[in-house]
């Protein structure tokens, strides 16, 4: 269940979708599925297989197999760090978020709202701004439940990822059904699900599959070597590892009914057409989604606040299974206490955002 909470992520909702439209919509399923079982599995089984045979973090792991080869684990660990002090400010954006959507203080036009309320984005790189504190609050907000999700152990884990990914799946399934009932949600699923079998001799196209398996399913950045050397000695790994990848799929394709849905309503509401109001990552986010969610004829309020709890819990999944690979890598090594390495990191982190 950690497994699949960790590769079950932002990507799913806001990438996924995008890039099945944006590469031949349904005919995109061939080079994806086709990437799935011919690198995604095979490489989830290989993590799987490492770590429950040498029961320990990545870096200790390959310095078991080899100890030249130790370096890879520290590699994947730093890549990881990069990523988990990123994807904390995203989650504060949805914190901010769920608080704006009670009002729908968007208004009119999110784009502006989201850029210069919310960011209040410089004119440039060169450029730094003030601090936002509601940004600040919102990430000292993850930060303090990343931390309380970890502190207590994997088993305090294992029952804080029973909620984690359930609670999206049910706000997704709701989200879905609301999506279908829209009018123009046939027109948004045409876009995405219509395949154009032409993109299949495109070299593109299936680069952009094996990307997104690789991206979604967490590999190569430690974390299923961590959550594997948890396992018993007798689980089934290769049924683990299908279990998590098929997972993961599910929710990908399956996420894009609800986001596509939607963004059929609002090119009919709008009067343009579907590619127009397609994008992805915090475009669509926080901007296409709350202009969509804006014009619902009912329960608005109520749908901004689920989407937005849906990406954050995602996010926390996410986060703080990389923050447990990170901290496993130290404290392995130099056998240090947890509780001392992991309240450093969560600070550093927050710092760092």
């Amino acid at each position: 269940m950690a497994s699949i909470g960790s590769a079950i992520g932002l990507g799913n909702i806001w990438r996924f979708p995008y890039i099945c439209y944006a590469n031949g919509g349904g005919a995109f399923l061939i080079p994806y599925f086709v990437a799935l079982f011919t690198a995604g599995v095979p490489l989830m089984i290989l993590e799987y297989s490492l770590g429950r045979r040498m029961q320990s973090s990545a870096p200790s792991a390959f310095a078991k197999v080899k100890k030249s080869t130790e370096w890879i684990g520290w590699l994947a660990l730093f890549v990881t760090m990069f990523i988990f002090f990123y994807y904390p400010i995203v989650m504060a954006w949805c914190v901010n978020y769920v608080i704006h959507s009670i009002k729908l203080s968007w208004g009119a036009n999110s784009q502006i709202f989201f850029f210069d309320r919310v960011l209040e984005k410089s004119a440039g790189p060169g450029i730094l701004g003030g601090i936002r504190w509601p940004i600040v609050g919102g990430l000292f907000f993850t930060w303090v439940a990343i931390y309380l999700c970890l502190f207590k152990g994997v088993k305090a884990v294992g029952k804080v990822v029973m909620w984690t990914v359930t609670i999206p799946w049910i706000i997704l399934v709701i989200m879905v059904i609301r999506g279908l009932t829209l009018p123009g949600a046939i027109q948004g699923l045409n876009f995405y699900l219509t395949p154009d079998f032409n993109v299949l001799l495109k070299p593109s196209v299936w680069l952009a599959a094996y990307g997104q398996v690789f991206f979604t399913l967490s590999l190569g950045m430690g974390i299923m070597i961590v959550y594997s050397s948890y396992l018993p000695k007798k689980s089934d790994i290769s049924n683990n590892a299908y279990i998590t990848s098929l997972a993961n799929s599910g929710t990908s394709f399956f996420a894009g009914f609800a986001v596509f849905s939607t963004l059929g309503y609002l090119a009919q509401s709008m009067g343009v057409s579907v590619p127009e109001v397609a994008k992805s990552g915090i475009g669509l986010a926080f901007v296409t989604y709350p202009t969509a969610i804006r014009l619902l004829p009912f329960g608005a309020a109520v749908f901004g606040i689920l989407f937005f709890i849906m990406l954050l819990t995602l996010g926390i999944d996410s986060a703080f299974s990389e923050i447990e690979t990170f901290v496993s890598g130290f404290t392995d090594k130099w056998k240090l206490n947890k509780k001392v390495v992991l309240p450093i990191v969560c600070i550093f982190g927050f710092l760092i955002g």
